[in-house]
């Protein structure tokens, strides 16, 4: 088992008010619908919207695709411990959806590099305790079909959604890497989407945690 790095007073996470509301992820392969349905989720539940990728590493995301993969992998880690302390402040306010967090950066990271995902995830395990858990963590799969329709019609199309379909057997690969560390966390719930719309899945996501609460 990997261990944790003790991390120094400077280096420890940022304190933050425990309101008890609650922290929710949304992940899937890229075109699905998690930016859209992150927007819904945060109007309805009065709460912030945040993406993995925040800035300043937003702004930086398409100069990583030329980073060999240890150096690509530290980009992406760096940017989610930055969001989990973004994540903090704003809990402190309110409820809190990440568009991707940390599932995404170990199935992706395992699919672009070629390698099982259990060794993307030794190597950030040392990280793991700096980052905020979710309270729930809702996996959006569909089909192929779908997956290919939604596409057509998203706006802001980058490489990696490009790269769904121009690289063989990737869509397969992250579709499995998902199902797999889905599979082994606590916090999962998996919602099929064909066929519903973004206020569907907002409503049984809703539904969802007010069955939680009761």
């Amino acid at each position: 088992m990997s261990q944790t790095i003790a991390l120094p007073p400077a280096f420890a996470p940022v304190p933050y008010d425990d309101q008890d509301v609650p922290f929710i992820a949304l992940e899937s392969v890229s075109g699905v619908g998690k930016s859209a349905l992150t927007a819904i989720l945060a109007h309805r539940l009065n709460g912030s919207g945040i993406h993995t990728l925040a800035p300043p590493h937003s702004g930086w995301s398409d100069a990583a695709h030329c980073m060999s993969p240890l150096p690509n992998l530290a980009f992406y880690l760096s940017g989610l411990l930055h969001v989990s302390d973004r994540i903090r402040r704003a809990l402190a306010i309110g409820p809190v959806i990440a568009d991707r967090y940390a599932s995404s950066v170990t199935a992706c990271q395992a699919a672009i590099h070629g390698v099982d995902i259990t060794e993307v995830d030794r190597l950030i395990a040392p990280f793991r305790p700096y980052l905020v858990v979710p309270d729930h963590t809702f996996y959006l799969r569909c089909s192929e079909e779908t997956l290919r329709q939604r596409m057509a019609v998203k706006g802001d199309t980058k490489q990696d959604d490009t790269d769904l379909f121009a690289i063989p057997g990737r869509l397969k690969q992250l579709t499995t890497n998902f199902e797999a560390v889905a599979s082994d966390d606590p916090t999962a719930t998996v919602l099929d989407t064909d066929g519903l719309t973004l206020d569907d899945l907002a409503d049984l996501i809703t539904a969802y945690l007010e069955s939680q609460r009761a």
